[in-house]
């Protein structure tokens, strides 16, 4: 059963650590979103995209952060669907030259709604 006080705290994890954490480029931030075991799927510009979560935490580390660029980010909550314990957020995010539709599938464990699957598309405006 979805419940509206799910869809508030997936939403505020979703602004507190998953866009803060990639705007940020604070591992520690975004880490706190995700299921120890997540696996991240699409494509960039056309080509496969597949990485596990420490590949994913890496890249995010050692880029150069949307904040520190002084380039466009915005996040943006498109739709959130919550039935009992799981659910799937539908995001756009834009920064730098992309603009990415992302699917980011959750869990709650432990009483907590942790990102367990992400994918992505770059798209066009």
């Amino acid at each position: 059963m979805e419940t509206n006080q799910d869809s508030i705290v997936i939403s505020q994890a979703l602004e507190n650590y998953y866009f803060k954490g990639i705007y940020e480029g604070n591992v520690n931030i975004l880490g706190n979103i995700f299921n120890p075991g997540t696996l991240l799927f699409g494509d960039v510009k056309g080509q496969p995209y597949a990485k596990t979560l420490d590949q994913y935490l890496d890249g995010v580390k050692n880029r150069q952060s949307p904040k520190d660029s002084g380039k466009p980010f915005k996040g943006t909550i498109i739709s959130i669907n919550v039935v009992n314990s799981i659910a799937i957020a539908k995001v756009h995010v834009k920064m730098y030259e992309f603009n990415y539709d992302e699917f980011l599938s959750f869990h709650k464990i432990n009483n907590r709604w942790l990102i367990v699957n992400k994918m992505i598309a770059d798209v066009s405006e």
